[in-house]
Formats: structure tokens, sequence, C-alpha cells
């Protein structure tokens, strides 16, 4: 039986931060478990990383890597904390997050609130490494003099405890961070991370956003395979507005959900256009069963990830869209989820 629909409501019924402090709170009282043991149908590696599952848990959820153990225990392929960046902040004022419930969706203007990086290097430094791959998102404060050298900052001092690192340069909620998605900006970033970066350090992947002119992806493509960057994700929350219902659909931030989907996809498609299959793709924005999941993969994503349509359907759609892409695989007759990958492209 599944309990996350009788829970929903009283979840519901708190402010969406507060709700999600209790839940992280819950979460963390709860006994850590070993993470399922998926087909090997689902298995894959990407960034020289292997994967159980291609389903991950997108960044946001676990900000200050406070239960990624737990989140892999529930069935998550991978989980990214996150976003850290180098020192403590507030965020933006209250309120700054909207449940959307008519429209499946939430739209956040939190501004990369966290504890810092020291506090979740910490955490992380007791994680057991038999559990799963965890990966680090890490941004720049908003009042920093350089925001390239908090980057770099970053990748140098989690490191040690990621798995893989995300440049999170794609959140709308930092004034002026999209920036850093400018040809230029960028180059100068990559440059920056990678002068950083370790030799036998954790690959790193780059997060844009879906809100990008013409040629832009093929701007970023080439400087990441220029400056050997491991991934790119695609894509953070959107500034734009889709029609919603709700009456929240005019607050300012980042809309994630159901109504990203078709430009998530849309965004994915153009970087695997530009990519030809060069750079890895993780597939994210929109994603709430296994039909999205499959038509991610299909686009060219190696991975998906997802949170939103978990605080709709609950922890358990990890286990549920993995399962069924297990099934979908035998239905097509493929023996590995990465010969899915790219085959609508």
């Amino acid at each position: 039986m599944r309990l996350y629909p009788l829970i929903r409501p009283f979840a519901f019924a708190l402010d969406p931060e507060r709700a999600h402090r209790a839940t992280i709170a819950a979460v963390r009282r709860s006994p850590k478990r070993m993470p399922p043991v998926y087909p090997d149908s689902l298995r894959s590696t990407v960034a020289g990383l292997d994967f159980p599952s291609p389903v991950g848990l997108a960044a946001g959820f676990d900000k200050d890597a406070e239960v990624p153990e737990h989140m892999l225990g529930l069935g998550f392929g991978f989980v990214e904390v996150g976003t850290v960046t180098p020192r403590p902040q507030e965020g933006n004022p209250n309120p700054r997050m909207f449940r959307l419930v008519e429209d499946a969706a939430v739209i956040n203007r939190l501004g990369f609130n966290n504890e810092g990086q020291p506090a979740a290097y910490q955490r992380l430094l007791e994680c057991s490494r038999i559990r799963g791959v965890i990966g680090v998102n890490i941004g720049a404060n908003k009042d920093s003099e350089d925001r390239i050298a908090d980057y770099a900052a970053g990748v140098r001092a989690m490191s040690p405890v990621a798995r893989y690192l995300t440049i999170n340069i794609s959140s709308p909620n930092t004034p002026g961070l999209r920036q850093l998605q400018d040809e230029g900006a960028l180059r100068a970033l990559l440059a920056a991370v990678s002068e950083a970066r370790e030799r036998h350090g954790p690959p790193i992947f780059l997060k844009v956003a879906p809100d990008l002119g013409e040629g832009e992806p093929d701007q970023i493509v080439r400087a990441a395979i220029q400056h050997k960057i491991d991934g790119i994700v695609v894509a953070n929350t959107t500034v734009s507005r889709p029609p919603l219902k709700s009456k929240h659909r005019d607050e300012q931030g980042g809309l994630s959900g159901a109504p990203l989907r078709a430009l998530a996809l849309k965004a994915l498609r153009d970087f695997r256009s530009a990519s030809g299959g060069q750079i890895p793709l993780i597939g994210v924005g929109g994603i709430s069963n296994a039909d999205d999941a499959w038509e991610r993969i299909r686009a060219g994503a190696s991975l998906v990830q997802l949170y939103t349509a978990m605080v709709y359907e609950g922890p358990g759609i990890a286990r549920r869209i993995a399962a069924a892409l297990a099934e979908r695989l035998k239905r097509e007759g493929l023996a590995n989820i990465a010969d899915a990958v790219g085959t609508a492209a």
C-alpha cells in the first residue's frame, strides 16, 4: 500500500518550506537502508561512474547533505546534494516557496539558502561509500566579489567528499548568476574550474538553464568540451510562465514541475543536437513518470533527475520509475538502458 497519499494532505497543510524541513527531519530520524538491487539492464557507466539506476534525485531537496544515504535507500540511483556555497547564507526573504497544486508545480526563489560548504563537507565525510553515488552541487555566494573564485574554491573544497560535482550557474534566484552562461564569462569560469580540479578528482558537470537563446547551446557545448567538463545537466527551473492555473502563477522565481516538461525536453534536444553525443547529458525538469524519463533518455539523456514530482507523488516514485524502465527495456528488446540513449535524437 502506498502511504504517501494519506500523508500528503497533512504535509500540504503546512507552508511549503516548513513542510520541507519537517520532511528532512523525519527522514533523518528513519533508519538508513541499503539501496534496492536493480536489474543489470538499468546499470550504466557515465563519466567513469557506475550508476545502478538512471533515476536520480536533483539538487534542492537535500541542500545541506543531511540525508543523502537515506534517499539512496529509498530507491534513487544517485543523489545530488546542494546547492552549497563557500559561506553560509540565509537566502531570500520569506515567503519564497509556493506550491502550484493545480499545475503539479512549484515556484521557488530561495536563493541558495544553505549552511555553507564546511557543514556539508563534515556530513559527507561520514557517509558510507558503499551505498551509492552522491554528487555535490556548488554555487557562489550572493554577495561574493568574485563568483568565479567561489566556484573554483568550491571545487577544491568539496572534491574529497563528492563522487561528482555540478557547477550550478543556472539558478534564476541569485541576481546576475545566469550571466555566467554567456560565452566569455563561461570560458573564464570553466578555465578556473579546470585549474582548480585535481588530476584524479571527481567528474565535473555543468548545470544550465532552459531559458537559452538561439545558438547558446552550441556555445556552451563547445566551451564544456574544450575545458573537459564531463557532463551537462539540462535543465534548471524556468523564469518563463507557460499557462498555469494556480493563484501563485505570478510569483517571481524559478518554476519547476510538470509545466517545465516541454521546455526542458526541447532544451535537452538542443544540447544533444549541439553535442552530437560527444558529452553525456543529464535530463531534469518536469519528469514525473516512466514515460517522461524514457522520452528524455531517448532524446539523449544518459541519466535523469527529479525533485518536484516527489513532492506530489512521494519518495517511492524513484523505485516505480526504475521498475517501469526495466520493463520498457524488455518490451523494446534492449539489453541495457545505455542502448536507448539518443535513439530518438
